[in-house]
């Protein structure tokens, strides 16, 4: 079982968890917060429509594309 850091916390999850499903695990299901101040969730779940990003390891990527892996760290908030 792979664990992550969420936002400054662990966070474990089952072997091929997406980092946008660990979210809605362990989170508030949020990913990111828009020039508006709302904070903004997966909509496509498939890589289209860019609302999963966040910043894994320091660079920014899409949640719904990435795998979980042992160690990642994860940022929602900038």
């Amino acid at each position: 079982m792979p664990e992550l850091i969420l936002d400054g916390r662990p966070l474990s999850v089952a072997a091929g968890t997406t980092v946008a499903a660990a979210l809605a695990l362990g989170g508030d299901g949020t990913t990111r917060t828009s020039v508006s101040g709302q904070r903004r969730a997966p909509l496509c779940g498939m890589g289209v429509c860019q609302e999963c990003r966040v910043s894994i390891d320091g660079q920014r990527r899409l949640a719904c594309q990435t795998l979980c892996r042992d160690g990642m760290q994860v940022e929602t908030r900038p």
